[in-house]
């Protein structure tokens, strides 16, 4: 349709009728091929730091969960001034899960934490806080944690006092 442009001196408009510009629809094929070689490039070089990031990560979360149930373990046993014991659901095997017992009824746990996948977590048969909040027994307990894939460890130390506390190496 014709777009009016002025007015006539007797009043009438003039229709003069619109430039066509050329439309663009989209990308071309070599476009879209460079873009996707490009992105496949950028993958492929940060897929590995990516993969290693994760897993420090998740050495981290297990580290962090395994220290809240040694601060919680401790403080329920001055809490209900009663010997609290740490231990893992299979014996020797952190890594397949651990639960603070409830020392007022048989069979009952406190906590529990489930199994965690692609890691290694090694430390003592169980941890037993007495009901001031030390350790039971003579040695001072540690655990060393490690994820598939992760070339860093953590450690977490107790020390006799019952305090935990964690370090960015392996133990």
């Amino acid at each position: 349709m014709p777009v009016p442009r002025a007015r006539l001196p007797n009043g009438d408009a003039a229709m003069k009728t619109p430039a066509r510009l050329p439309v663009h629809r989209g990308f071309t094929l070599v476009e879209l091929l460079v873009t996707v070689t490009i992105l496949a490039i950028l993958g492929a070089a940060g897929g590995p730091a990516f993969s290693r990031m994760i897993a420090s990560q998740r050495t981290k979360a297990i580290a962090g969960d395994l220290h809240t149930a040694l601060v919680r373990a401790r403080s329920e046993a001055i809490k209900r001034n009663t010997d609290v014991v740490l231990t893992p659901v299979t014996s020797g095997q952190w890594q397949y899960g651990w639960y603070i017992a409830n020392p007022g009824l048989a069979g009952a746990k406190l906590d529990d934490h489930a199994a965690i996948a692609n890691a290694t977590v090694t430390g003592p048969a169980s941890v037993v806080y007495r009901s001031n909040g030390r350790l039971g027994g003579n040695t001072t307990p540690s655990f060393d944690i490690s994820a598939t894939g992760a070339t860093e460890h953590r450690c977490i130390q107790i020390d006799l006092s019952g305090h935990p506390y964690q370090t960015a190496s392996a133990c």
